[in-house]
């Protein structure tokens, strides 16, 4: 039995069946053929399969895991769902043209080829009229078809979405039938009392989805605001002394930094509030409401997937609470190289410390998870160096599902720390609340940026509130991450050349190795513990870092993103084996980078020593599983690349790490292909030493407009290698003082 929150945003409850419509656009046609590629990417099987590791699991469980199939009803329409909401639309088209196709004898025989014969008139087959035999062969051949890659692409994405919402659906009992048989528990809270009650940003927050027209301007008002109503413009017009928008680990710092300095604040966020008591343990309604497009965000070629945060406190709520301060090689390139002498200055190095201690970093960890024991025994048994990671959090935290937000309150995110030090000056926050653009006009003459920045317009997601929000200050801050500030600039009219490019993305790639149940030295399951309490670095023979080694948080739903589909039956073998797969996550400090399109789109190029770092850390996170006792090792290669560990010599390990490559990504013409994934994006809206080299000064202001600051991971000038939480804040820190100093000198 599960269990329930307060919050029903995250409750997980389903529609229930023929009680409400949904709002995807799919034809019962196009349904009929999606159910029937989710019954051949997820099939019902013989429940008197026996699967590696599941020997003792009750039977009645795996019995009925196995026999389950994906096609069953709502899982097709929950499918197409979240295609509709979370995907481009020319994906969506590109889904919806295959299905079509699929659903017509001519176009089921243009995809399909000869396995769609059958032996009576009209002798083509639809799709969903296949032999499920056949139909597995044909998502095999796309899956491996290296020159029609867009239909790949599309079967991807249909592999995907049935996959996620088998695995991520919730029954009112706030549970799914298919975890038992797969060993997974949703974390639970012993004691639900320990869990603080207290909303400490309540007091400064104004959510939206509560408000309308007619109670909107007397809230803000309440809160301190000089409010009037524009008919003429259709806007309500508030006037304050800064304006922040996002509430991360850059906006939630400078909205501290500015109230305290007697401003009045108001940050605009478009996600929604969430108190420890509202968050929930289940993956799919958290991922839906904490993530940008539910945490399913794809690069326009598919070979990254990126994970923004999306709700008050942005990343650091929902982040895996690993504080590594900047690596002084990195400060160095900055102030030198970079010509930002910020980084090299005492100011910045007194700014982490105060970082630190403000969000309550701690040293050490009292119980390592089953993955950091994994780490931290493979590399003693290779000799290998591993360091303890701080965490912004107690040293006893065991909390494997800290990223869809700490239940226990633990974790010291902007929204616990930072935010409540700005509403404690009177700042307020403004949730469901999305900006549009800049309000700017041009500079007096002899100024030397030609345009003034006077504020934000911004539009809730509240149907009930038909007025735009016309904010004006003294000074606006763009806070709201590196994917979504260079829209915001670009939707304002700003040109400079490098909003939006030099976007660094830390691009991951996944090792991961199988302990059995026996292995009792290795104690719990790889969703249980610290998500990161362990890190190793792949040095080379100039003592540079190549790579580090983490571990990652990564629940049943994501795991299927991830893995590689063979075949039904080996997905179901996958599955059977989650709760004790190991992962080990190879982050590198990409030199290649991305862009940031119209839209949202994301594009990337990868360089060749990003591809050659990014190797290394896969073949040695590959020793060290090997090193910790793992029955069986792989990546997450599209061929399902693995290697049985048991009597393995060390010629024949060495012979398939060699064959260990980080190849392109689905868009790739290769019968092989991965998909890379992104946790820390940032430089998008890099600061520069003049106007050619970045978007901003060294202060985080635009080259452009006056009164425009950026504080968030865009401004920082490169990647950084480590986890950024640090290094975001203590960036922003500075530039907020610097702000706050500026404007007590001007007004």
């Amino acid at each position: 039995m599960g269990e329930k929150c307060e919050q029903p945003m995250l409750n997980g409850e389903k529609r229930e069946r023929g009680k409400q419509k949904y709002n995807h656009v799919f034809s019962s046609a196009e349904i009929q053929t999606l159910a029937s590629v989710a019954e051949a990417v997820f099939p019902s099987l013989s429940p008197n399969s026996t699967f590696e590791g599941k020997e003792n699991q009750p039977s009645k469980a795996v019995q009925s895991f196995l026999e389950a199939s994906a096609s069953e009803s709502p899982i097709p329409d929950e499918a197409a769902e979240m295609l509709y909401k979370r995907t481009f639309m020319e994906s969506l088209i590109l889904v919806r043209v295959v299905l079509l196709l699929l659903s017509t004898r001519l176009g089921t025989l243009l995809l399909c080829g000869s396995l769609c014969l059958g032996d009576r008139w009209p002798y083509i087959n639809y799709f969903s009229c296949m032999p499920l035999e056949n139909r597995e062969k044909v998502l095999q051949s796309w899956f491996k078809h290296c020159l029609c890659t867009p239909i790949r692409i599309a079967f991807i994405y249909l592999k995907v979405a049935c996959l996620y919402a088998f695995f991520s659906r919730v029954g009112e009992d706030g549970d799914n039938p298919a975890w038992e048989a797969i060993g997974y528990q949703v974390d639970k809270v012993e004691n639900l009392s320990q869990v603080t009650k207290e909303r400490p940003l309540q007091k400064g927050l104004i959510e939206t989805m509560h408000e309308k027209d007619s109670t909107l301007p007397q809230s803000l008002t309440q809160k301190g605001l000089q409010v009037t109503e524009d008919t003429k413009q259709n806007v309500y017009k508030i006037k304050c002394d800064a304006v922040i928008i996002g509430s991360g680990c850059g906006g939630g710092v400078a909205a501290a930094m500015l109230a305290s300095s007697g401003l009045k604040v108001v940050v605009v966020e478009k996600g929604s509030n969430f108190a420890p008591s509202d968050y929930s343990p289940f993956e799919g309604p958290s991922m839906a409401e904490l993530y940008e497009s539910g945490g399913i965000l794809p690069s326009v070629d598919g070979q990254m997937l990126l994970l923004a945060g999306s709700t008050v406190g942005g990343g650091s709520a929902i982040n895996w609470s690993a504080c590594i301060k900047t690596p002084k090689s990195i400060l160095q390139e900055w102030a030198e190289d970079c010509q930002i002498p910020l980084f090299g200055s005492p100011e910045y190095l007194s700014a982490m410390d105060t970082v630190c201690e403000r969000i309550g970093v701690t040293e050490d960890c009292k119980e390592e998870g089953f993955q950091n024991q994994v780490l931290r025994k493979g590399c003693n048994n290779l000799g290998l160096e591993v360091e303890k990671v701080p965490r912004n959090s107690s040293e006893s935290h065991y909390c494997g599902s800290c990223g869809f937000g700490c239940r226990r309150g633990d974790k010291k995110g902007t929204d616990r720390t930072w935010l409540v030090d700005a509403v404690n000056n009177d700042a307020v926050i403004l949730t469901g609340c999305k900006a549009e653009r800049f309000i700017l006009e041009k500079n007096k003459i002899g100024s030397t940026r030609k345009r003034k920045c006077l504020g934000v317009i911004a539009k809730t997601s509240n149907n009930n509130i038909t007025k735009k929000l016309h904010i004006e200050a003294k000074v606006t801050i763009s806070a709201c991450g590196a994917l979504l500030t260079p829209l915001l600039m670009h939707s304002s009219g700003l040109k400079n050349r490098n909003i939006g490019q030099n976007l660094h993305l830390h691009p991951v790639l996944m090792a991961w190795g199988y302990f059995p149940d026996s292995d009792s030295e290795l104690k719990g399951k790889s969703h249980e513990g610290g998500i990161i309490t362990s890190v190793h670095k792949v040095v080379a023979t100039d003592n540079k870092v190549k790579a580090i080694i983490e571990t990652p948080s990564i629940g049943p739903a994501q795991y299927t993103a991830f893995c590689p589909w063979e075949s039904g039956l080996d997905m179901k073998r996958r599955m059977l084996k989650f709760s004790r797969t190991a992962h080990m996550i190879t982050i590198i400090r990409d030199q290649g980078s991305g862009k940031v399109h119209a839209g949202g789109r994301v594009t990337y190029k990868f360089d060749t020593l990003d591809r050659q770092n990014i190797q290394a850390g896969l073949r040695q996170s590959l020793r060290i599983l090997v090193a910790a006792g793992a029955v069986e090792v792989g990546t997450h290669r599209s061929d399902g690349q693995r290697i049985r560990c048991k009597g393995i010599s060390n010629e024949e390990l060495e012979e398939f790490l060699d064959s260990v490559s980080p190849v392109g990504g689905p868009m790739f013409f290769g019968e092989n292909w991965v998909v890379h994934s992104s946790a820390h994006q940032m430089g998008s809206c890099r600061m520069g030493f003049t106007e050619k080299e970045g978007a901003v000064d060294e202060n985080g202001e635009s080259w452009e407009a006056e009164g425009l600051f950026v504080c968030d991971a865009s401004v920082l000038p490169s990647a950084i290698g480590v986890n950024p939480m640090i290094t975001v804040q203590s960036t922003a820190y500075c530039l907020s003082k610097r702000i706050a100093e500026s404007l007590k000198q001007t007004f």
